[in-house]
């Protein structure tokens, strides 16, 4: 193969998990591709740092510029733009998240937008029935180029530009870009969910590779991918899982938390807190605990989200902790940052599989964390009781109505693990696991082959072949 650049776009923590964390950027080297990854400006000597090899370069995004730049060119239009975007999918798929998102803006919309909003929603409903328009939607956000990465399109003259979205993020940016110079563009699915709930594309992109036949059908059916534009390669960094790359051993990991090795070990996984709380699901797996009421003496390790760090979530987190301080057999895991690129993104992997592979029960609101447990063959609930209150003052979802959103029902249906909607079905549920933790554990099997697709630790090779491919050909986008 004739030497090539390829520009990777790794701008926040599960975008460095998804291609430096796999093997992904590994097999591009060894391919002769010089690597050049793109990630959040102040985050570069930690990436160069921790991945740096032969072959790779880091550069900024100049994510300040990329900021101004929506600030200060129509930045009405295009915030108008990004949500007919997203709630304009095709309507050949499960769109319960974009209506929830629908909702959400309605809810949050003040203003100048608040009046606009019945317009703008009728418009984009009606682009769910018309691929024309939403062609025309997708082509004509490319007049949104401020072509901030001229220089390092001069420097590199990269082959292939590759995203962690398609254009979800600021990273339409930088596929305008490409896309504007003649240059291929891919688009990776990184997240479980990112297929069916975030909508059309952001740029106009040449190819796609996602986790999945279900995802690809996603894809095809909410933003009108042709299906041989898309590829289906597995999910590359949960090759690590399969190779049990991360596991700590059980005694270690017990006495890093102060965790007692005779009692089980139940692990709660805070999710979807930005749309509704998860204190009430916390406060009754704590007095679940703390009674008679389960079949073996049992403790709890909280895992907070991210989210958890900032805005009025933080109250949330505070009374977590306090319930960790007052109860003896209640822990918690706090987030752990990466530069400036966030928190839980990939730096943790050691904590987070142990977890998982250690509890007895584990426990979420439908996460991804639901495949990811999988993995380790452990009996998963999902804990779904509605908040009383919700976020005072913020759009909130209860949790009773989400079963039904894509990845959600899925897992639901699966009989992969239980859902639990009351503190009731939450005691009924981790009894029966704690007798008979396999019980579930065929579907839980034939969910994750759903899911995931391949099982043998060749996902990350799988999905750098087929960029690897897209080099090799001379036919433009």
């Amino acid at each position: 193969m004739a030497e090539n650049t390829v520009f990777v776009c790794a701008d926040h923590g599960l975008a460095v998990f998804y291609f430096l964390q796999s093997d992904i950027v590994k097999t591009l080297l060894d391919a002769g591709v010089q690597v050049v990854v793109l990630t959040e400006d102040n985050s570069q000597e930690v990436i160069q740092a921790r991945f740096g090899q032969p072959g790779m370069v880091v550069e900024g995004l100049r994510l300040e510029q990329l900021q101004a730049y929506t600030r200060q060119k129509s930045p009405s239009v295009q915030w108008w733009l990004d949500f007919l975007r997203r709630a304009g999918s095709a309507g050949n798929t499960n769109l319960a998240v974009v209506d929830s998102y629908i909702e959400q803006v309605k809810s949050e919309a003040r203003g100048r937008r608040r009046q606009l909003f019945p317009l703008m929603e009728s418009l984009a409903r009606w682009m769910r029935h018309s691929r024309p328009a939403r062609k025309a939607l997708v082509h004509y956000q490319g007049r949104f180029t401020p072509g901030v990465y001229s220089d390092l399109f001069g420097k590199y003259q990269p082959a292939l530009v590759i995203a962690a979205s398609p254009g979800f993020r600021q990273d339409r940016f930088l596929l305008r870009e490409a896309t504007e110079r003649g240059i291929r563009t891919a688009a990776a699915i990184i997240s479980w969910d990112s297929s069916s709930s975030y909508g059309l594309c952001g740029a106009e992109i040449g190819h796609i590779t996602c986790w999945s036949e279900i995802q690809k059908q996603e894809l095809i059916g909410g933003a009108d991918w042709e299906p041989e534009q898309v590829n289906a390669a597995g999910m590359p960094p949960y090759d690590g899982y399969i190779r049990q790359e991360w596991l700590m051993p059980r005694q270690a990991y017990f006495q890093q938390h102060n965790l007692d090795p005779q009692r089980k070990l139940l692990s709660y996984a805070s999710s979807f807190v930005s749309w509704s709380p998860n204190l009430q699901n916390v406060e009754a797996l704590v007095n679940l605990v703390a009674s008679d009421q389960l079949a073996a003496p049992c403790q709890l390790l909280v895992r907070l989200h991210p989210i958890h760090m900032s805005g009025h979530y933080v109250a949330e987190a505070d009374h977590i902790r306090e319930l960790a301080r007052t109860h003896p057999y209640i822990h918690v895991v706090e987030p752990v940052p990466i530069g400036a690129l966030g928190y839980y993104s990939g730096e943790d992997m050691a904590e987070k599989t142990s977890m998982m592979a250690h509890s007895d029960i584990f426990l979420t609101v439908y996460s991804t964390m639901c495949v990811e447990a999988s993995f380790q063959e452990r009996p998963i609930i999902s804990v779904c009781i509605d908040s009383q209150t919700g976020w005072p003052g913020k759009y909130w979802v209860p949790m009773s109505q989400i079963h039904v959103w894509p990845t959600h029902s899925r897992f639901y249906n699966s009989g992969a693990g239980r859902t639990a909607f009351n503190q009731e079905q939450l005691r009924e549920a981790i009894n029966r696991y704690l007798v008979d933790p396999s019980v579930d554990l065929e579907a839980q099997r034939r969910f994750l082959a759903q899911e995931c697709t391949y099982l043998d630790g060749t996902s990350g090779r799988r999905t750098a072949q087929y960029f690897l491919s897209l080099l090799e050909r001379g036919d433009g986008q």
